[in-house]
């Protein structure tokens, strides 16, 4: 069977253009921390507990090595949004070239989805996506911060980065064929 995939790709270019979404009520214990020290095994664990059930898999074959590699690099950094002590989503901001941030990752896990921490948790990454220079030396500001989602994504992910500012730059369908299983 054959499905066609859709893949936005959003952008803001100016940390004005970041809309921030209401944050959870101090009741609910929400906190947001940056993983300081580079952790694969945490890493892989957030992104297994994100990303099964909106079929990420791009990462699924990496040794600790690749991930430690990917971690240690200059201006990437990893955002924990906890509820109470427990994690319950990631924001995984990938600093590049000439002052370009890519959110290579953002999501939570089935548990806490529709709690009000999915918008709380981008607008705090995409504004560390723009302040990204202040915490590595020698890095040039940032001049702008992307991502890309698709419609394997959640329903709400395309509306949440629309609705935090990000605007469209390239949309791409393609087809793509799945397996049944039994």
């Amino acid at each position: 069977m054959s499905i066609t995939v859709t893949t936005w790709s959003l952008e803001q270019t100016s940390p004005a253009d970041l809309a921030p979404a209401q944050q959870p009520p101090a009741a609910a214990g929400v906190r947001i921390v940056r993983a300081e020290i580079p952790g694969p095994e945490f890493n892989r664990f957030l992104y297994t507990a994100v990303g099964a059930d909106v079929a990420w898999t791009d990462r699924l074959g990496w040794t600790v090595e690749q991930w430690r590699e990917f971690l240690e690099r200059p201006g990437m950094e990893t955002w924990v949004a906890y509820e109470r002590g427990t994690p319950a989503g990631y924001i995984e901001l990938d600093g590049q070239d000439e002052g370009v941030v890519e959110i290579a990752y953002f999501g939570l896990l089935p548990a806490f989805r529709g709690r009000r921490i999915g918008g709380h948790l981008l607008t705090w990454g995409t504004a560390r996506a723009w302040d990204l220079a202040e915490r590595w030396a020698g890095r040039p500001p940032t001049k702008r911060v992307w991502v890309h989602t698709c419609s394997k994504d959640g329903p709400y992910a395309l509306d949440n980065y629309r609705r935090r500012g990000f605007r469209v730059f390239d949309t791409k369908h393609d087809t793509e064929t799945e397996t049944e299983t039994e």
